[in-house]
């Protein structure tokens, strides 16, 4: 008998949330997006309401069923932006705006972390070391510098796990996106009192603990009268965008890859087993199939082409700015662009680290410019992959989703400079979909993560790199990687 049960993928990004409706069987039956604003009251700050979030999601949600059967709703799972500070007090209202991800306020904390704390003990504590973006120098931030508010934090979630909060009432969080917030304990999958001590924070101001695929609770009534759903639909713990993108990939065998070209860029390597990258250059978290990855993570991606076109060439024709950068061109680029308009985070861990053309002449063409921006952005990811190989791992394909992912000539770029294959899913929408995935295995419509993967997702193209282009590109690799060390006693002096 074929299933008329369908889900609700939410993919809570930066700028917007996009909502899915997805059946059983896998297929998208229909998409709704609805923008919200992002604030930067201070320079390298990011910030945004909470309530903004959930008006959009409660939007989208009517928008999304208005032709649609409520009652053949049964779940509900949410990919979210990582590592948000959302600070609730004791009648869980929103203290202050959310500190954002791609937030560079945190360098002295982040500092004193690494540095007083200690970076061995870190790793040991979190398997993580400090970086700028994630929550615990968030927390300890909003300590020194807004004590009053900080006094009145009942309840610290990320912002996924708010959304999750307004539909269910319970204060959860999930594996997976828990381990951004430098207070897990990633290999045992608990909270680490140690580093709650040395945040200033009582145990119970961390919510519950889930597997991504877990049901938190269904819909308070109210809720669900508001939105037009059944009472009785299940609400699953959701992931961290990264791990919901994988997933919706169907990025969850051992040593399977995803390369992410949103917002942030990302390298994610799925693992069955727990593992540290001794360096710290990319992250050790939990998987939302209930195993482990690792990670590394740029903070402006498809974002620095964005602003590009946007800010600085004044157009949203994207894919016109890219139709004369032809294959000739690949890898013979006289332009080079640091990527790091928001600081970076792997492998630099560099908060100070700025946006930097270099190698412009009179001859240099708009296309030229337009190329150096993907291209940088495609060597940084590099850097990731190559501490990833650094540690025997032997990646000669991956799977690639996100906004940027459409581009045919990006997607070229990446299967270039990084020597590998370059699948296709046939579902691109990455968070979203992993999303309703994990609200199919919560619902019982799969009985794992994985047969989940198996079920639904498959491949429509893989793109071959180009022997050619690809020792060209290595050549171009070599002088970017010299790029940052020669500019990096300069960044500070430019804060």
């Amino acid at each position: 008998m074929i299933s008329t049960n369908k889900y609700i993928g939410i993919d809570l990004g930066t700028s917007s949330v996009k909502i899915l409706l997805v059946d059983g069987a896998g297929t998208i039956l229909k998409t709704v997006t609805k923008d919200y604003p992002l604030s930067f009251p201070n320079p390298g700050w990011s910030e945004q309401e909470p309530a903004d979030w959930w008006q959009a999601c409660c939007t989208g949600i009517k928008e999304l069923l208005s032709d649609q059967l409520a009652s053949e709703i049964k779940g509900i799972g949410c990919g979210g932006q990582m590592h948000g500070l959302v600070a609730l007090d004791g009648n869980d209202d929103v203290i202050r705006p959310a500190i954002l991800w791609n937030d560079g306020r945190t360098a002295e904390e982040t500092a004193w972390l690494n540095e007083e704390i200690g970076k061995e003990k870190l790793s040991n504590l979190t398997a993580n070391i400090a970086f700028a973006g994630f929550t615990a120098p968030k927390i300890l931030w909003m300590k020194k510098n807004e004590p009053a508010n900080f006094e009145r934090i009942a309840k610290i979630m990320l912002p996924k796990d708010y959304i999750n909060y307004k539909l269910t009432g319970v204060h959860s969080c999930d594996y997976s996106d828990a381990s951004g917030m430098l207070l897990l304990d990633v290999e045992h999958k608990c909270w680490s009192d140690e580093m709650l001590e040395t945040c200033g924070i009582d145990l119970s101001v961390m919510p519950q603990l889930y597997e991504s695929y877990e049901c938190i609770g269904t819909i308070r009534p109210e809720v669900a009268e508001m939105l037009g759903l059944p009472s009785y639909v299940k609400v699953a713990a959701g992931a961290g965008d990264n791990a919901a993108a994988a997933v919706g990939t169907g990025t969850v065998g051992d040593g399977d890859c995803n390369i992410s070209l949103g917002t942030s860029g990302t390298i994610f390597i799925s693992s069955d087993k727990f593992g540290v990258d001794p360096n710290n250059g990319l992250h050790s978290f939990a998987h939302a199939n209930g195993k482990y990855h690792l990670m590394g993570c740029m903070l402006s991606a498809a974002s620095c082409n964005k602003w590009l076109c946007d800010e600085i060439l004044k157009t949203q024709d994207y894919a016109s700015e890219q139709k004369n950068i032809s294959d000739d061109k690949l890898g013979n680029n006289r332009v080079f662009f640091l990527p790091y308009l928001m600081g970076e985070r792997s492998p630099i861990n560099d908060t100070d680290a700025r946006g930097t053309f270099i190698g412009l002449s009179m001859d240099t063409t708009r296309s030229d410019i337009v190329q150096a921006v993907l291209e940088g952005v495609t060597f940084a990811i590099r850097d990731s992959f190559e501490v990833a190989k650094s540690l025997g791992l032997d990646i000669n394909r991956s799977k690639i989703c996100g906004g940027g992912a459409r581009s045919p000539l990006w997607r070229k770029m990446i299967a270039n400079i990084l020597g590998i294959s370059l699948d296709i899913p046939k579902t691109e929408e990455g968070p979203g979909y992993g999303g309703a995935m994990l609200a199919m295995v919560c619902c019982g419509e799969y009985k794992s993560v994985d047969a989940c993967a198996e079920a639904l997702l498959s491949v429509t193209e893989t793109i071959e790199p180009d022997p050619e282009i690809t020792a060209r590109y290595e050549e171009q690799y070599q002088k970017f990687r010299r790029i940052y060390p020669a500019l990096k006693g300069l960044f500070p002096e430019l804060r």
